[in-house]
């Protein structure tokens, strides 16, 4: 099936009331793990790069990357730029490739957020490209993005207006969710999701996924939540398994870095495939 459109993916998990892993990869090794998970699992998926990954690999490069890994693959892939408040990296990544991306305005007062948004969404129509956008700063800063603390949440008639005027094709909206650790379980409007839905029939993003139980991302996946972000749970993953790998390389005096990619590689793919079990996608490929 190889690279298809945001729309594609997560319209159909919509449909289908699955949810679909929207996974950040940091570097080369997670990227080729996660689209190796979504193999085994033959479940669709959403590879999501930061700003910070975008600089720090350069734009170009991270593109050359994504085109080589998925020249063959054979389930559904998307390449979406997650929280992105800078309209030059935007229209940088629309016009090299990139399928999608999370226009984040959501410090802006509510009517300058819709009225660029509005903006961004025909620049992304015109590469065939999708937007996800949110008028609410989610919790937490994630590769130097975000808020530490929780922001005011818009009204219900609020979101319903920005939605429409917009015409984003995914909404990521504030429901008690965070970016980074829970302290603890987070308590969560299931209620806003329903209400949203309803109202739009838009997609809903679950942002903050890394920490949610398994029943909470049931009832939020079935109420319209397509697309589940997991980020911090990676970064976890990639440098607790390296850690543990490196003492034990300390301890033998033995030191082989491709056996140290190949551990690491092991547990990204697992990662995946078990978030594609927990969120309903495993099977669904095309």
């Amino acid at each position: 099936m190889a690279v298809v459109s945001l729309r594609e993916i997560v319209d159909r998990a919509f449909e289908q009331r699955y949810g679909v892993p929207a996974i950040n990869i940091v570097n080369d090794l997670t990227l080729e793990a996660v689209l190796a998970g979504a193999v085994e699992a033959r479940s669709p998926v959403i590879v999501q790069t930061s700003v910070k990954t975008v600089k720090s690999i350069g734009a170009e490069v991270l593109f050359a990357m994504w085109t080589a890994m998925t020249k063959d693959i054979d389930v559904p892939v998307t390449l979406h730029l997650d929280h992105c408040p800078d309209r030059a990296v935007i229209s940088q990544c629309l016009e090299i490739g990139w399928n999608s991306v999370l226009f984040d305005a959501s410090t802006l007062p509510v009517e300058e957020n819709q009225r660029q948004t509005i903006e961004v969404v025909a620049e992304a129509r015109r590469y065939g490209a999708h937007v996800e956008g949110e008028i609410e700063a989610i919790q937490g800063v994630e590769d130097g993005i975000g808020v530490d603390t929780e922001t005011r949440r818009q009204s219900l008639d609020t979101a319903l207006g920005f939605i429409r005027a917009t015409g984003v094709d995914v909404f990521a909206p504030s429901i008690g969710n965070a970016h980074g650790v829970y302290s603890a379980t987070p308590a969560l409007d299931f209620q806003r999701v329903s209400d949203l839905v309803e109202a739009t029939g838009t997609p809903i993003a679950l942002h903050g996924g890394s920490g949610m139980t398994d029943a909470q991302f049931a009832d939020l996946i079935a109420r319209g939540c397509a697309k589940v972000n997991i980020s911090t749970a990676l970064k976890i993953e990639f440098m607790t398994s390296s850690l543990a790998f490196l003492k034990k390389a300390e301890a033998a005096n033995k030191w082989d870095p491709p056996a140290l990619f190949a551990d690491v590689r092991s547990h990204i793919v697992a990662l995946t495939t078990g978030l594609a079990q927990t969120f309903g996608s495993a099977g669904k490929a095309w």
